[in-house]
């Protein structure tokens, strides 16, 4: 039987798309299906792209086990458990019509300090509140950088702004 008589049962062309056809087509031979696994070399594949072919008679067998099949992924296999990447919230705005805005002036003022920092909350359900979360090794310190700017009020906050300002010319 000829390439052109299969029936492409799996097409990829993303960066595990040889990984993903050779796993495919194990499987499938694996499970009694003859498959071939073709790469872009080969007559009707597009560039840069991995099929996977089997007979007609195989089709509906061959999409079933593909299906319920889990292919490689690093991404997904490979979790770092790391402690390094827990977060921790070390600023919370109640919900309300300016919880966004409260949580991306904290992020902006973290972002000037050195710390990493990511909002939790969505614009779309303002009713829920706004969190601003770093890693855990730098809570402390984002506290303390929080801490100081309450603690030097919104005056402070106009004048480094003012000393930032670039003067315009006359």
């Amino acid at each position: 039987m000829s390439d052109a008589e299969l029936v492409i049962v799996f097409r990829s062309a993303d960066e595990s798309a040889e990984e993903d056809a050779k796993a495919i087509g194990e499987l499938l031979t694996s499970e009694g299906i003859d498959a071939v696994v073709l790469d872009d070399n080969a007559p009707g594949v597009p560039e840069m792209a991995w099929e996977v072919r089997v007979r007609p008679a195989d089709v509906a067998r061959a999409e079933e086990l593909i299906a319920e099949a889990r292919l490689p992924d690093d991404e997904l296999v490979e979790v770092d458990e790391s402690p390094q990447l827990d977060s921790e919230t070390v600023f919370s705005a109640p919900a309300g019509p300016t919880a966004e805005m409260e949580a991306i002036s904290v992020k902006s003022l973290l972002d000037a300090a050195g710390i990493a920092s990511f909002i939790v909350g969505d614009s779309v359900l303002p009713n829920l509140p706004f969190e601003v979360r770093v890693s855990k090794e730098n809570a402390e310190q984002a506290r303390k950088v929080i801490e100081d700017a309450r603690a030097a009020g919104p005056q402070a906050a106009e004048e480094a702004e003012r000393n930032t300002e670039i003067p315009s010319n006359p």
